[in-house]
């Protein structure tokens, strides 16, 4: 099957030095896919920068004004974990419009599977602000654009941080279902399962929080038991991952036990929620042990293309089923009771 990619950007110029999220990880990312030894069923794309019309589609005009602002005058620290240099609003403009334009070619094709092989990252950016290393929401620009469009669209997102801007951005919204797979106690600190989604779109918000330590069998049964009768309900027209690898036991910034073959058994699982061929595009989010995001991208994506590499084992056994359980049992209570569910960005 074919990978429709984007060309490799040139992300140098996003970089602080010391900083987890830094150009090796992109450099990783490209690795896994040359290991795929795709040759012809890699397609490559040109990149341009998203317009303004599709960015404030998701974000607020004087966000946006403010953080060109920002990085024109030589950028700096946003937050406490987020950085801007002189170049990085046009390369995050770069990195959504890479997104556009893989989703215009699946479309366009009819067939494969998308790769948007961006940085920054893109699901904690919220409306008005940056956070969590992110500048601009890559998928919920895309997304958004898919919705103007007429299109019903399910999000996915298996970071092991919880994607708080993506569930913002969406949060009364009934043509996206926001599914997110997390590790709690962690940054952002949201993804509760009571939140479940505003007035006009309730029900279409869906969090299954697991503990430190859960392996992949773990966030194997949240999508099958909990997300799958929804996904099936909602009966998307394009599916978008948020793929962050940092849920990988090797990551330095979290906690949880997965492998690389884990990562293939649910990019398997995501795509059987594709409606047809070429509607499935992942993004690269978090991932910050170079070796595991190598080993992941080529584990998953050559899953979705049938050119999967000799990878480490899927994992299980550790705790979390009873996560799983509770999740779905607190997703149903905030559904029946109306107004009771926990809003935290």
């Amino acid at each position: 099957m074919t990978l429709v990619a984007n060309r490799p950007l040139d992300d140098r110029r996003h970089a602080d030095p010391g900083h987890p999220e830094r150009p090796d990880r992109l450099a990783a990312a490209w690795a896994g896919v040359a290991d795929l030894h795709l040759g012809e069923d890699l397609v490559s794309l040109d990149v341009a920068p998203a317009t303004r019309a599709q960015l404030t589609r998701v974000h607020d005009a004087a966000y946006l004004e403010e953080l060109g602002v920002f990085c024109y005058e030589g950028g700096g620290n946003l937050d406490q974990d987020t950085y801007a240099t002189y170049d990085s609003f046009a390369l995050a403009q770069l990195a959504a419009g890479a997104g556009l334009g893989v989703v215009e070619e699946l479309a366009r094709r009819g067939e494969g599977v998308g790769f948007v092989a961006v940085r920054p990252p893109g699901h904690h950016a919220l409306r008005d602000r940056a956070m969590g290393f992110c500048l601009l929401n890559n998928v919920a620009i895309v997304a958004a654009d898919l919705v103007a469009r007429g299109a019903r669209v399910l999000v996915v997102d298996w970071d092991v941080h919880h994607g708080n801007g993506t569930q913002e951005m969406f949060w009364n919204e009934p043509d996206v279902l926001y599914v997110s797979t997390h590790q709690s106690p962690l940054f952002p600190g949201s993804g509760h399962p009571r939140e479940v989604g505003g007035p006009g779109a309730r029900g279409r918000t869906l969090n299954v929080p697991v503990p430190p330590g859960a392996t992949g069998d773990v966030l194997r049964a949240a999508l099958d038991e909990v997300a799958a009768p929804v996904v099936d309900d909602f009966a998307p027209d394009w599916v978008l991952v948020s793929a962050g690898f940092d849920a990988h036991r090797a990551d330095p910034i979290a906690d949880l036990a997965l492998s690389a073959g884990d990562f293939a058994d649910l990019a398997t699982t995501v795509a059987g929620f594709a409606p047809s061929p070429g509607r499935l595009a992942v993004f690269l989010e978090g991932g910050y042990d170079l070796d595991a995001v190598r080993a992941s991208v080529a584990a998953a994506l050559g899953a979705l293309v049938d050119a999967a590499p000799a990878t480490e084992g899927p994992t299980s056994g550790g705790p979390g089923s009873a996560h799983v359980a509770h999740a779905l049992a607190e997703r149903r209570a905030a559904i029946e009771s109306p107004g009771s569910e926990e809003v935290r960005w």
